[in-house]
């Protein structure tokens, strides 16, 4: 009935049972001051505690009133409620140190972004809360994203203990309920939905598209992006299939085996190559799918490659929502090597899906000026600042532009893309 969390000592033993009107699942975290505060879901009255002995009554008062060194106080708080902050109903530039939102703004300032504060309008819908998913999450919660709809089936395990954002005394629960807790504590001010589902299932596959065109902020609306974070080729392909049939804008990111190398990249139907037009090296020479996850072999994990990924990916997704920058078709990372190739992917017109041909057509029939259409970034602010920063056009030391390498995407794998660039780039 009831989990500990962290170290129990034993002078301070959990109750027996949780306070009245409390449900199952009550969890144990240490509290100041060495005492320790019980949690449990749903709501109910906050209960004092007994002595030395952890005991809780129905209410009763401690027998050692004012003698609170070495003692436990027992308060029973709803699971995911935040013990933080409160509730911040509009963003503000001001610099205050209890402003969390002030950093963020300055990017308005320094001429960076137009409007920052139109990212509460925004939802990522993201499938798979791993090594990669999870800090994307985190990222996107700190930087007050609207909404976060979270997938994925498996739980949190010791073994994930190498990586960043899960917690020892989160092993056992399910990632997105634990991702849940602590993103909620992290910002408030962010909606979540979590479903610890299958997306390669039928009925999960359905209700994932339903979710992707009705999970916007306003509860009606199509969310804005689709990050894939998984780890296996069933599950991007479903992720591959649902956005091409709805013809929704998604980032996908992967990490290989020997944690040296990952990417990102970004998917527009008809107009970027989709995960089919460009399959792993396995599918693409003919293999079997199920050789790309070898049964009983471990794969490497380095929280720096996965950390850095994720970094990647939470930038790529600010950049397309709030307009800044240039988001890249390709973004490669080697590890061993510090490279980092980047180049567009051209749709495979013979492409195995027909949702994807079918978008081609659909681009190769916008009128030019549309399909054209290059994301404008902000002009820089010339106002003066108190910073003293400001930006001038210079010609000097400008090199000529050399002529741009072209590499061959059609039928090739992500993994031999890499490695035609990198040949290109030391040749």
């Amino acid at each position: 009935f009831l989990q500990p969390r962290g170290p129990l000592l034993p002078a301070r033993a959990a109750p027996e049972q949780p306070p009245p009107a409390m449900d199952a699942g009550a969890r144990w975290v240490p509290k100041g001051g060495g005492g320790w505060k019980g949690r449990a879901i749903g709501q109910g009255p906050q209960m004092g505690g007994g002595g030395g002995g952890g005991g809780g009554g129905k209410g009763g008062k401690s027998k050692d009133k004012g003698k609170s060194q070495g003692k436990s106080r027992m308060e029973w708080r709803p699971i995911g409620e935040a013990a933080g902050r409160k509730k911040i109903a509009e963003m503000s530039a001001e610099v205050r140190d209890d402003n969390p939102y002030s950093r963020l703004m300055a990017l308005k300032r320094m001429g960076v972004v137009e409007d920052y504060d139109k990212i509460r309008t925004f939802t990522v819908l993201i499938v798979g809360i791993g090594g990669v998913g999870s800090v994307a999450a985190e990222m996107l919660t700190r930087c007050g994203i609207g909404k976060l709809i979270l997938y994925d089936y498996d739980r949190v395990e010791l073994a994930n203990m190498n990586r960043l954002f899960f917690k020892p005394e989160q092993s056992g629960m399910s990632k997105v309920d634990a991702s849940l807790s602590t993103l909620r504590g992290i910002n408030p001010d962010v909606e979540f939905e979590v479903y610890n589902r299958n997306i390669t299932t039928t009925d999960s596959y359905e209700q994932l598209l339903d979710r992707i065109e009705h999970g916007a902020v306003d509860g009606k609306g199509r969310v804005d992006l689709v990050l894939s974070c998984v780890d296996n080729y069933a599950a991007r392909m479903t992720l591959n299939q649902a956005c091409n049939e709805l013809g929704q804008t998604w980032l996908e990111s992967g990490v290989s085996e020997n944690a040296v190398s990952s990417h990102i990249q970004t998917l527009i139907p008809g107009r970027y190559a989709c995960f089919e037009c460009a399959p792993p090296a396995v599918v693409a020479s003919g293999g079997d799918e199920r050789d790309i996850k070898r049964e009983g072999v471990c794969a490497a994990s380095l929280p720096t490659t996965m950390g850095i990924t994720a970094g990647f990916l939470a930038q790529a997704t600010l950049k397309y929502l709030l307009n800044f920058g240039t988001v890249s078709n390709f973004l490669g990372y080697d590890a061993l090597g510090d490279f980092f190739p980047t180049y567009p992917m051209q749709p495979n017109p013979e492409c195995g899906s027909s949702w994807c041909r079918r978008r081609q057509q659909e681009w190769r029939d916008k009128p030019k000026e549309l399909a054209a259409v290059k994301r404008e970034e902000p002009a820089v602010a010339a106002t003066e600042n108190e910073w003293g920063i400001f930006v001038e056009e210079s010609s000097e030391g400008v090199a000529a532009e050399a002529p741009a390498e072209k590499v061959e995407t059609s039928g090739s794998s992500v993994a031999d893309l890499m490695a035609s660039l990198k040949k290109l780039n030391f040749s």
